[in-house]
């Protein structure tokens, strides 16, 4: 029995997953109604294909309404052959037979006149997959304005699709539209950009030329617009020809915003429209367009006519300086309760002597009415994220970690995927049917879980029947450093038992594992998938896209820049000859293999999501539409129990790789570590498992713990006779890591550790220790120190906010009310959309004892101390922040604290609104980092990637992994992505780049922050 290279997810910012696995992914497909087509409806409908691996396929459909408006829209159209939808999106769906009917959804009920919609689906057959020929909008079937008697049942014809058509470039900067082909080429197609009349400071900066292959027709590539500075103040406009030989051209207009300031002066407004909470109130900003040569005065008067109770109660006279003209001043307005349940409106005049005036409109959101303000905006976030135009999502309907592509934080690249963002999904749909009763995206999302990031049986070669629970590992220590790697293989350090296997085997039936992998790389950037296909299956899989990976191996030090991205399934294609990626991590002599890594925090957020499924479901009548995926939920966090483990099975306290093995439950610690993993050889005669003994205050679930406890509900009670008792321990033990780790702010330490320098190395002795294991002040890694990070403050917090809200824990109850007023006092709320939130810490001292009492609480931390070294504006954080204080405050009910963290919350969603994009909402942040792309190994500071000497691979692209290679020398895609420019410059000499990005966690955040502050404060 070998154990592969040591796996180990960690992140600065986030873990993530996913996994291809050739298991369907199902859909609750329902039955509707006959709607009317009683408007003049005239439609044209273009079908696209975006990938097809012999049985399985997705497909993009838009449609534009040619006739009058209809509401609701209704798409239809029949199979040709034996096709079947599995998973749909942007619309409900239904399949009865062959036929298929698409229905608008609840929040996007209409389809104006010369309007389109997006809608797309993920399905299966068998045979031949010819595209359907016919399609009806409402009943009549779409043939363009002028429709023929019958529609041509040929395939699509070749086009180009383009979008936007319309792009506003800011002066000095860049804008983006991406081009793709309609359908599949048969030789190579190129598509030029060029810039006609216009306004000659806007051009093409790149992507002017674009090639199209047979295997790339359906990937969108990105042509980037600049805007030259210029010194007048027009905003100028230029078309843009997107061409290509035999087709038909598309005009992209291009329209420069201007940045000089005009030499008229005027009154900037923010927002025109917004809507006010009843009993609540919401805000508006204003500022002058120039600097003013002496005071000017701003008024804001409500009409005489409209909604009465809507009235301006601050900011109604407002005083802008030569020196403070270019700041917002917020307007607040407030809407009294009433006992209509009519969203009246107003309007508000802004206006100043010699200026023109501004109208805002205001519009109160009833708390009468089944929804409000927070509701429609949840909604209005959740359109987005599941938009095809939005970006969010594959063509397999995977969340990518980011929209952006140019991205490395935890994961490499944005189009890379974790078991966060899976779990995420799964959260929000929880989410979407809380509010629209809907319980189909739900379980479709867990589908896609299994589908797409936890391996199949297919991909766990051997099934694991080879594994032996009294011999789970060969030890491998840690080392502190990259250049200590590769690491040997000891079989003399005898592992302890694992207590789970056969237990689990007995109640599932095989040994095959049911948990999430962390990370896959979804478009498969890295080309690891480059091969598959008819001919070649690695790990159950012959497809190219969706490929697990793995990167860290080596160490606390080992930064995302210093490590080097490898297979999951390692069957030496890549890498270096005759033993792929293994040489790097592990000594002795490579054999082909797979092994998978398990983040504990995803998979119980996905528990945790679906708890709130059962009991919004449940209030609803619900509850058996989501049976089944319950049960799989208590299935997951059956197998989630090995995140309980130290990695080789060893005892709390052991301070040697000869200490006594453990035997068994005796080496739980019953925390969420910080990851579990598995594997074993390609031909099945050997297998392996390990915990991990590292365990973060950041990844502590105690609302999952205490869900698949037997004091939570039933539905999700894990089937193995243990589980429950296991974490109902569990709770305990996390709530109470939690006080221990407290500092005397209010802030939670790092966390603590059963392997020291993760080699089982002799403990300091001057270190307090939690049931054995040694406090750590940065556990897992250092580069840059896992405890310095402000979202695992906010992660954790909001699960044990939502744990005291359903529970009334009296112990979560005592760190919530130390932790929240802390937060608070170094939360900012600005004028308009600023707003300021602890970004990175500083940490000294240590609790102040050692603590292992079952019942007890652990005492306070004097001599801890947490001091915020700077702050920001990460809108995911803010928004996990915010719903931290929402579940307390609704908990508190009313009490001095909770009505400041009600208000605190408020404060930072209304900020975060004020700061919507097309794709959602987004702040741009500064990239210093981005400057460590090309650094090359370097021994006396121990930074870059170290590659040992003697070993030579290759990536599938064909970058040599040699010494001295840089990050981006085994990465050389990055330079063809549409933003390298900006990190080019930067490691020119040029200033830090700036990014706005749209991460998909963050936004499901904001999202699930709007519903959950409108679900538990319908008032406002």
């Amino acid at each position: 029995m070998r154990p592969p290279p040591r796996l180990r997810p960690r992140s600065w910012r986030f873990r993530a997953t996913a996994v291809f696995a050739a298991v369907a992914a199902a859909v609750a497909l329902a039955t509707f109604p006959t709607l009317p087509a009683s408007a003049a409806i005239a439609c044209q409908v273009t079908y696209a294909k975006q990938w097809d691996n012999g049985s399985g396929f997705g497909a993009n459909i838009s449609i534009q309404n040619l006739g009058d408006a209809v509401s609701p829209w209704r798409l239809t159209y029949t199979w040709p052959g034996n096709q079947t939808v599995q998973q749909g999106w942007n619309g409900t769906w239904s399949q009865s037979g062959s036929n298929v009917t698409v229905v608008a959804p609840s929040w996007a009920q209409s389809l104006g006149t010369g309007a389109n919609v997006g809608v797309g689906f993920n399905g299966q057959y068998s045979g031949t997959n010819t595209n359907p020929s016919t399609f009806s909008l409402n009943g009549t079937v779409c043939n363009g304005p002028n429709p023929s008697p019958s529609p041509s049942p040929s395939p699509s014809p070749q086009a180009l699709l383009v979008t936007p058509t319309t792009v506003s470039v800011p002066e000095g900067g860049t804008a983006t539209y991406s081009v793709r082909l309609q359908a599949q080429p048969s030789s190579n197609v190129t598509v030029t950009s060029t810039a006609g009349s216009g306004d000659t400071s806007l051009t093409v900066s790149s992507g002017s030329s674009l090639t199209f292959t047979s295997s790339n027709w359906a990937t969108a590539q990105t042509v980037t617009l600049a805007a030259a500075q210029d010194s007048d103040s027009t905003n100028g406009s230029r078309t843009i020809a997107v061409a290509s030989s035999g087709l038909t051209s598309v005009s992209v207009t291009a329209n420069e915003v201007d940045d000089d300031p005009g030499t008229t002066q005027s009154l900037i407004v923010s927002p025109t429209a917004l809507q006010v909470p009843e009993g609540n109130t919401a805000i508006f900003g204003v500022r002058l367009a120039i600097a003013p040569s002496s005071n000017v005065t701003v008024t804001t008067t409500a009409s005489s006519s409209g909604d009465a109770d809507l009235t301006a109660t601050a900011g109604t006279s407002l005083t802008f300086t030569p020196s403070n003209y270019a700041t917002a001043q917020n307007v607040t307005l407030s809407a009294a309760q009433d006992s209509d349940s009519t969203n009246g409106s107003r309007t508000f005049t802004v206006a100043s002597s010699g200026l023109s005036s501004v109208a805002v409109t205001a519009t109160e959101a009833d708390d009468e009415n089944t929804s409000n303000a927070y509701i429609t905006e949840f909604q209005t976030q959740y359109n987005k994220l599941k938009s095809s135009a939005s970006g969010y999502l594959s063509p397999e309907g995977i969340p990518y970690h980011s929209v952006e592509t140019l991205l490395v934080e935890a994961p490499d690249h944005g189009h890379e995927t974790t078991s966060e963002a899976f779990s995420y999904l799964i959260w929000l749909e929880a989410q979407y049917g809380r509010v629209t009763r809907n319980w189909a995206p739900f379980n479709a999302s867990w589908s896609l879980m299994e589908q797409y990031i936890i391996p199949s049986t297919a991909g766990q070669p051997g099934g694991q029947t080879a594994y032996n629970p009294a011999d789970p590992a060969d030890y491998a220590p840690e080392f502190n450093q990259p250049n200590q790697y590769p690491s040997p293989l000891s079989t003399s350090v005898v592992a302890g038992q694992d207590p789970l296997a056969n237990e689990l085997q007995s109640t599932y039936g095989n040994r095959t594992m049911y948990a999430m992998h962390w990370l896959i790389d979804v478009d498969d950037v890295y080309g690891f998938g480059t091969g598959r296909g008819s001919s070649l299956s690695e790990c159950g899989d012959n497809t190219k896209r969706v490929t697990y990976i793995n990167t860290y191996q080596r160490g606390p030090q080992e930064s995302v820049f210093e490590t080097i991205p490898h297979p999951s399934c390692e069957t030496q294609r890549y890498g270096q000859s005759g033993g792929g990626f293994q040489p790097l991590f592990i000594q002795g002599t490579a054999a082909p293999q797979w092994r998978y890594t398990n983040a504990p925090d995803a998979d119980a957020r996905a528990v945790q999501a679906a708890y709130w499924a059962l009991i919004w479901a449940t209030e609803q009548g619900n509850q058996s539409q989501i049976s089944s995926t319950l049960t799989k939920a208590g299935k997951l966090g059956d197998y989630l129990r090995y995140a309980m483990y130290d990695k080789y099975f060893k005892n709390p306290g052991c301070a040697s790789p000869t200490c006594t093995a453990g035997s068994g439950k005796s080496s739980s610690a019953y925390l969420l570590n910080w990851y579990f993993a598995w594997g074993g050889a390609m031909d099945g005669t050997w297998a392996w498992r390990i915990g991990s003994s590292h365990n973060h205050g950041g990844y502590q679930n105690p609302l999952a713990a205490w869900v698949l406890s037997s004091a939570g509900p039933s539905a999700l009670r894990p089937q193995s006779p243990t589980a429950a008792t296991d974490w109902g321990t569990s709770l305990t033990r996390q709530v109470q890591f939690y006080k221990w780790l407290q500092s005397a702010e209010g802030g939670i330490a790092g966390g603590a550790t059963n392997s020291w320098d993760g080699a089982y190395a002799s403990r300091p002795s001057n270190l307090p220790q939690f049931f054995g294991q040694t406090y750590d002040v940065d556990p897992v890694y250092h580069d840059p120190p896992s405890n310095q990070w402000f979202g695992f403050q906010a992660w954790g917090m909001q699960r044990l906010a939502e744990l005291y809200y359903v529970t009334g824990n009296t112990m979560a109850k005592s760190v919530l009310d130390k932790w929240v007023p802390w937060a608070v006092a170094n939360t900012t709320l600005g004028s308009g959309a600023t707003f300021a939130i602890p970004n990175e810490m500083d940490w000294s001292g240590a609790p102040s004892a050692s603590f292992s009492s079952t019942s007890g609480t652990p005492a306070d931390n004097p001599g801890l101390h947490v001091s915020i070294r700077n702050t920001g504006t990460d809108v995911g954080v803010a928004a996990s922040l915010a719903r931290t204080l929402i579940w307390y405050a609704a908990k508190e009910n009313g009490s001095t604290l909770g009505n400041s963290a009600k208000a605190t919350a408020k404060g930072l969603i209304d900020r975060l609104l004020l700061s919507k994009t097309s794709k959602g909402i987004a702040i741009p942040e500064p990239r210093a980092d981005y400057q460590r792309f090309d650094d090359v190994y370097n021994a006396s500071t121990g930074q870059g990637v170290y590659i040992p000497s003697g070993f030579s691979g290759v990536m599938p692209n064909g970058d040599t992994i040699v010494p001295g290679k840089s990050f981006l020398g085994i990465r050389s895609f990055y330079l063809q992505d549409p933003e390298w420019s900006k990190v080019q410059a930067y490691l020119d000499g040029g200033a830090v780049p700036t990014f706005t990005y749209h991460r998909f966690w963050a936004q499901a955040d904001i999202a699930m922050a709007l519903a959950d502050y409108g679900t538990l404060f319908p008032a406002g």
